[in-house]
C-alpha cells in the first residue's frame, strides 16, 4: 500500500472535498440568500400550557413552570362529596358531655377564578377569587348541641387574593401572595368582616436549573394544619421524561404525575387541608358561649385524572381516603379575626373525633385556547 493511500490521507482527501463543497454552498447562498435566515425556537410541547411563563423557549426569563405540567386554570368549578362517617364529641368547657353520632353528609363545593391583571416576561400579577361552601348533616342531631348547631348550616368561604411571579433573570425567580377571606356561617345582613377576616400569604424563592426542573424554598402563613401559622415550604417541579414528572409544594400536598398525553393526565400523592371557620351558634352550649372557632385539618392520599374535552375546556376526576387529624372548637369570645399573630393558646372547648371516610370529587375548569398560547409563542 503506497503512503498516498494511508488512512491518513483518505480522510484529509475527504475532509478537503468537504470545505470545498460548503464553501461552494455559500457562494451560491450570497448571490441567492435565504428568505428566512432565522428560524424562531421550537415551541414548546403541546402538553405545556404554562407558555405565557415562558415554559419551552430559551430561558431568558426563568419561572416555576416547567414542561409538562398541567394546563393554567383559570376558572374552576368543584364539587366533592364523602361517604358516611362516625364522630364523637367531648365537651372540655363547661358540664362534661359525650355525643356520638354518624356523619351522613359533608359536601363542600367551590368557583375559583384567575385573572392575569399584568401579564408579562419579566412580571406577572394575578388576581384570585374563590367562594367555598361546606355542609354537614347528622343521623342524631339531638345527641349533642354543637351537631344540632352544626346541622345543614352552611360553612362558607368567601376570598381573594393578589399574586406576583417575579423572574429575577434566566435562573432565579420569585413568588409573593396575599390572601383575604371570609370564614364562617354569617349571612349578607349580618356580617361583620372583623369577625370573619382570616389573612394569609406566601414567600417563596426559587431556581429554575433547566427547562424541566425548578425548585424553590419560602415561608407560608395559613390556615393548612387548623390553626393560623407560619412555617417553611419548599416546591418542587421536576418532569423526569416525557411521561414522569412530580409536583410538590411541601408539606402542603405532593403530587407525582403521569403524562398519558397531551390532553390526558393522572396524579397521585397527597394533599393536607385546612379550615378554619368562625361560627354564631343557634342555641347556647351549656355553659352560655354563643360563638366558636371551629378548625378542621385532614390528610388526604387521592388518585386524579385530568382530561381535555375541547381545547380550552377540561375536567378532573379525583378519589381517595380523608383522614381527619382535627375537627375541634376553640373560644372564640373577644377575639378578633383580623390579627395575624397571636399571643397564647385559645381555650378548647370541644374535642370532636372523626373516623376516615373515601371520598370523591368532580372538577369543571377553563384554561387557556391552544390558538391563544400558539400566538403569545410566536410574539
Amino acid at each position: 500500500m503506497s503512503a498516498s493511500s494511508t488512512p491518513w490521507h483518505c480522510a484529509l482527501r475527504a475532509g478537503l472535498a468537504v470545505v470545498l463543497s460548503l464553501s461552494a454552498l455559500a457562494a451560491r447562498a450570497q448571490d441567492n440568500p435565504l428568505r428566512t435566515p432565522v428560524f424562531p425556537p421550537p415551541a414548546p410541547a403541546s402538553a405545556d400550557t404554562a407558555s405565557a411563563n415562558q415554559v419551552g423557549n430559551s430561558q431568558e426569563f426563568a419561572t416555576p413552570s416547567v414542561v409538562g405540567q398541567g394546563p393554567s386554570k383559570g376558572l374552576v368549578a368543584h364539587i366533592e362529596r364523602l361517604t358516611d362517617f362516625s364522630i364523637k364529641s367531648e365537651t372540655k368547657n363547661g358540664p362534661p358531655n359525650t355525643a356520638n353520632a354518624t356523619v351522613t353528609k359533608n359536601s363542600r363545593a367551590f368557583i375559583k377564578g384567575y385573572i392575569p391583571a399584568w401579564n408579562r416576561p419579566h412580571l406577572k400579577v394575578i388576581l384570585g377569587i374563590n367562594y367555598d361552601r361546606e355542609e354537614f348533616q347528622f343521623n342524631k342531631p339531638d345527641n349533642s348541641v354543637f351537631f344540632r348547631n352544626l346541622e345543614d348550616k352552611g360553612l362558607k368561604v368567601l376570598g381573594a387574593q393578589l399574586a406576583v411571579i417575579r423572574p429575577v433573570d434566566d435562573v432565579h425567580w420569585y413568588i409573593a401572595r396575599v390572601k383575604g377571606e371570609l370564614n364562617g356561617d354569617y349571612t349578607a345582613s349580618e356580617l361583620d368582616v372583623e369577625d370573619y377576616l382570616k389573612m394569609s400569604g406566601e414567600f417563596i424563592y426559587g431556581w429554575k436549573r433547566t427547562k424541566y426542573f425548578a425548585w424553590g424554598v419560602g415561608l407560608q402563613l395559613s390556615y393548612t394544619f387548623g390553626r393560623q401559622s407560619v412555617y417553611p415550604v419548599i416546591l418542587y417541579n421536576r418532569t423526569f421524561n416525557e411521561r414522569w414528572g412530580v409536583e410538590a409544594l411541601f408539606p402542603a400536598r405532593v403530587s407525582f404525575r403521569y403524562n398519558v398525553s397531551d390532553k390526558t393526565l393522572l396524579f397521585g400523592g397527597y394533599t393536607v387541608d385546612g379550615m378554619n371557620y368562625n361560627i354564631k351558634l343557634r342555641q347556647p352550649l351549656p355553659n352560655g358561649m354563643q360563638t366558636l372557632i371551629l378548625r378542621e385539618t385532614e390528610f388526604k392520599p387521592r388518585l386524579r385524572l385530568e382530561r381535555e374535552i375541547y381545547d380550552f375546556l377540561w375536567f378532573g376526576l379525583e378519589a381517595g381516603y380523608r383522614y381527619n387529624a382535627s375537627f375541634n372548637t376553640f373560644d372564640d369570645e373577644g377575639n378578633s379575626g383580623f390579627s395575624l399573630f397571636r399571643k397564647g393558646t385559645r381555650p378548647r372547648i370541644i374535642d370532636n373525633t372523626l373516623g376516615g371516610a373515601p371520598y370523591a370529587s368532580i372538577e369543571l375548569f377553563l384554561v387557556p385556547p391552544r390558538k391563544f398560547l400558539n400566538k403569545t409563542l410566536n410574539k
